[in-house]
Order: structure tokens, then C-alpha cells, then sequence
């Protein structure tokens, strides 16, 4: 069985975010960048799916070479190659046909993707690839299990959970409970640095959307600590300053 894993390189999550340029551009100054957390699931799935011989892993990334040790980690948690299309992913439209045009030429039996992207958390990527493939399309999936030629997954929908049968291929987005995330050992860190790593060109995209400009959410205010005795007085506030009753 022939995987593809698209992962995104993000922010780790306890960087201190910051804007330059007018607040029209995201500071790359002193972050340290990550695998999607996301994304690192379907990877620990599809290394989990493909071991013992059952099949091939490959990684791809959307992204410029500043994104390669995000890849070389992915190669060393366990994955067999990797694809970087060398351009700077401005949107999710942009990045979904860069992958299909890859997987028009280069078929896979299973797709893999995070259900969204920690930094923009736009959650649109698994679904516009399937579109441009034509292939079904399951997204926030909580448990994924194949057998022959067939996926059962399980995923969240509201108020409950849904099982679906779907014939390969499929693009899945992955969610908490499908996997749990690899940490490299010594071993796959060496080996990373001998598989594999495959750059190439993009292709036009039309573009439809354009950030215009970034803006940090409000400071927490001051918090008002009530003594459990004094309802009164937390009524009051609740209608007077939280405006809530």
C-alpha cells in the first residue's frame, strides 16, 4: 500500500507570535518551527499501516528549504521518502493543488492529512484535494482501520460519532485517538539524513484569497475574585459589568 502524508510546518505552540511590516506579515524571527501537531498523527498512522513490509510512507510539504528539518524529523520518526514542493504555501487553495497536481502523476492508495493546520487552523486542505482528485474525502477522523482494499473510519460529527466504509483511495484528516504521535530515536535520525528528499517545482495557481493584515487578540483583562458568601455581589457584576444577565 502506497501512503502520502502532507504535513505543514507551523509555529511550535509555545512560540510568542508577533507581526512586522504594518502587521501585514508574520515574524519568523526566533520561532522554532514543528511538524503540525496534526499532521505528526496521520504520520504515526500511516508508519503504523505500512510496517512490516505492508507498505511505503511518503511525507510531502508544501513549503521552502527552511522547511526541510521539519521533513528530515518526519523521515526519522519512520517515514521511507519525501517530496517538498519548493514554494511558500500562501494559502490552502494554493497548497491543496500543488499536491493534487503531484498525485495525478504519482497515485496513492491512502492520503493523509492533519484535520487543520495548528497556526490557521483553516481545516480546508483534506477537503479541497479530494475535490481536485475526485477521490471521497473524510475529515476529523478519530480511529482509521484498513483491510484489503477498504478503510473503516470513525469520526466526529455533532452530538455523536459516525462509522463510515469507504473504498481506497480515500483523503483522511486525522484527529486525537488515530494515533499517537512518534518521537525519533538515534537510529531514524541517522537514517533520515540518507533517505531520500525529493524537491520540485510548483505549478500556477490562481490566486483567490490574500492576507491584508494580522491583528493579536485582545489582552486579558483584570479578574475579579468574589467570596463564595457574596451572590449579591456577584449578580451584580455579572449584570452590570459582564453584562451577561
Amino acid at each position: 500500500m502506497k501512503i502520502l502524508v502532507c504535513i505543514s510546518n507551523v509555529p511550535d505552540t509555545t512560540s510568542k507570535i508577533t507581526f512586522t511590516n504594518n502587521n501585514a506579515s508574520f515574524n519568523e524571527n526566533g520561532i522554532q518551527f514543528i511538524i503540525n501537531p496534526y499532521d505528526e498523527i496521520a504520520l504515526a498512522k500511516a508508519i503504523g499501516l505500512a510496517a512490516n513490509g505492508n507498505g511505503k510512507v511518503t511525507v510531502l510539504n508544501v513549503g521552502e528549504v527552511s522547511t526541510e528539518p521539519t521533513i528530515r524529523k518526519a523521515l526519522a520518526c519512520g517515514a521511507d521518502e519525501a517530496v517538498r514542493i519548493d514554494a511558500a504555501p500562501r494559502d490552502a487553495w494554493f497548497v491543496a493543488n500543488q499536491i493534487a497536481d503531484y498525485v495525478r502523476t504519482n497515485p496513492y492508495d491512502l492520503i493523509l492529512t492533519g484535520r487543520e493546520s495548528i497556526d490557521y487552523n483553516g481545516a480546508q486542505v483534506q477537503s479541497y484535494v479530494a475535490e481536485l482528485l475526485s477521490l471521497p474525502s473524510v475529515a476529523i477522523a478519530k480511529k482509521l482501520d484498513i483491510t484489503d482494499n477498504e478503510a473503516t473510519i470513525e469520526r466526529e460529527i455533532e452530538g455523536g460519532k459516525e462509522v463510515l466504509t469507504v473504498n481506497l483511495p480515500v483523503v483522511v484528516g486525522t484527529a486525537e485517538g488515530v494515533a499517537e504521535p512518534k518521537i525519533p530515536n538515534v537510529r531514524g535520525i541517522m537514517d533520515a539524513r540518507k533517505k531520500p528528499l525529493n524537491v520540485i517545482p510548483p505549478i500556477e495557481v490562481t490566486q483567490l484569497s490574500k492576507i491584508t493584515s494580522f491583528e493579536s487578540p485582545v489582552p486579558r483583562g483584570t479578574v475579579n475574585l468574589i467570596d463564595k458568601e457574596q451572590v449579591n455581589q456577584l449578580v451584580e457584576l455579572l449584570h452590570s459589568e459582564a453584562k451577561v444577565i
